[in-house]
């Protein structure tokens, strides 16, 4: 018998190693099919079509507030509404995602008009929709 020699690849986003036939190259870049599928799933947070579609679909349907999001998205909006603004980077630490997860879920909410970015002197905060800008109180 002889053995074949299966030409390995690394993935060049996470480091796992796999047969080069299950790798995506992308510009030059050897990935993942999960690294790839994560590099391409990002939701525009500034969509107005995506903003009327969520704001119509949720008065339709009667919910208002946390009501018809998932368990994920409602921890983050309470602790949105709870702190009055967390900056992405500690959201994706808090709950343990990655940085391209939490601003898919700030997305999604933000299509709610559940919260917004508001800047402030040390960086970003996502807060509530409805706070007011800390230079304005």
């Amino acid at each position: 018998m002889t053995e074949e020699k299966v030409d390995q690849v690394t993935c060049e986003v996470c480091g796992c190693e796999m047969e080069r036939e299950d790798s995506i190259e992308e510009n030059g870049k050897v990935m993942c099919e999960d690294c790839y599928i994560t590099s391409h799933h990002k939701i525009k947070t500034c969509d107005p079509w995506a903003v009327r579609s969520k704001k119509m679909f949720r008065e339709g349907a009667g919910l208002q507030g946390a009501e018809g999001l998932t368990d994920l998205q409602k921890a983050i909006y309470e602790l949105i509404v709870s702190t009055g603004g967390v900056k992405r980077e500690d959201l994706a630490k808090k709950f343990e995602i990655s940085p391209q997860e939490a601003e898919n879920q700030f997305a999604l909410l933000r299509h709610c008009e559940l919260v917004k970015g508001q800047k402030r002197s040390d960086g970003v905060y996502l807060v509530p929709f409805d706070s007011l800008n800390p230079e304005n109180v």
